[in-house]
């Protein structure tokens, strides 16, 4: 009799991952290079996606030959969150997972609390691969996170890229991995409940003051009691599509940007009006990051802005952005630079 049908939907997930980690750490090995055992990390919070997602980590890297371990980020934001962390590490340790670590973090205020966590929680598993030498970190958001994620992007109104949710592969040099996208938040559990694995319910994610929260208890019930059960799968599918036009667009715009520059490097008004304004925009943006512009602070409407001084160009003055970058409009030539 084989494993219950949630743990061998989890474990086939994580196989396939874990295999392409296996061949990518083959092709970059130099040929006289000796073969070493890969380090895969899982990023564990202790709820139920994280818990199957180390448990069906701990099963499937030793039979390839990869060594496993878990990393649990401590946010500090909850009383006892300190005992909570040690008792995911223990969780971590009873699967065999080595190492198994705690790492504590300060939240700031950027951005606001639910950003502010991320990005907190990121930079501490960025270091810890590092730290220990990691090839990949696993992240068990499931195909509901990225209905989520799709219509969260949606309210913000940022565009194709926000719609195509979140990557299958991300971070620098691919380092994190989501294998339970295509995997329903359910089955998730189901599996924990299989393999009687304990599971620590956030208090986060039922508290109506963020919004993620809101979204995932009442909007998204929401629009599956008017448009059907199908809803969450939908918005998936969509966040793939999206993530697949966003990609042609972003290699057309790098591939159209070299033809728009002048001799000397500015971007060109008239070149760039006549390029279709998605791939327009997208110059645009690299152009403003590459000024000094973070990324992360530069919305549609900075670049609409600066997209008006190409189309709408009516003799206006500079256009601040974030970072102290500044776009005007010289003699035909588009100047973006620090202020």
């Amino acid at each position: 009799m084989g494993p219950h049908p949630a743990v061998a939907a989890i474990r086939l997930a994580v196989r396939r991952v874990l295999h392409d980690i296996l061949i990518e750490q083959t092709a970059d090995r130099a040929p006289q290079e000796p073969p070493s055992a890969p380090l895969v990390l899982v990023a564990c919070s202790g709820g139920a996606d994280s818990m199957a997602l180390a448990s069906a980590l701990a099963f499937e890297a030793p039979k390839l030959g990869i060594r496993a371990g878990g990393i649990t980020v401590d946010h500090r934001l909850q009383p006892g969150s300190d005992l909570r962390a040690e008792d995911v590490v223990l969780r971590l340790r009873s699967l065999a997972l080595d190492p198994a670590e705690s790492v504590a973090v300060t939240v700031g205020r950027e951005g606001g609390p639910e950003a502010a966590a991320r990005s907190a929680r990121y930079a501490a598993l960025d270091a810890a691969a590092e730290r220990h030498g990691a090839a990949a970190i696993l992240l068990g958001h499931t195909r509901d996170d990225q209905a989520e994620t799709v219509l969260l992007g949606l309210a913000r109104g940022s565009g194709t890229r926000s719609l195509s949710g979140m990557a299958a592969v991300s971070g620098a040099s691919g380092r994190y991995r989501r294998p339970f996208l295509h995997i329903d938040r359910q089955t998730a559990r189901k599996a924990c409940m299989a393999q009687s694995l304990p599971v620590w319910d956030d208090p986060h994610n039922t508290d109506p003051s963020y919004t993620r929260s809101r979204l995932r208890h009442e909007g998204l019930p929401a629009l599956e009691k008017a448009l059907g059960r199908g809803v969450v799968e939908a918005l998936a599918r969509t966040a793939q599509l999206s993530r697949d036009d966003a990609d042609a667009l972003d290699v057309w715009a790098g591939q159209a940007e070299p033809s728009v520059r002048d001799a000397s490097g500015l971007l060109e008004c008239a070149k760039l009006y006549a390029l279709p304004p998605a791939v327009r925009r997208r110059i645009l943006r690299r152009a403003a990051i590459e000024a000094g512009a973070p990324a992360g602070s530069l919305f549609a409407r900075h670049i609409e802005e600066v997209d008006r001084l190409i189309t709408g160009w009516r003799g206006q003055g500079a256009i601040n952005l974030p970072g102290k970058v500044v776009a005007q409009r010289r003699g035909g030539r588009l100047v973006i630079r620090q202020g």
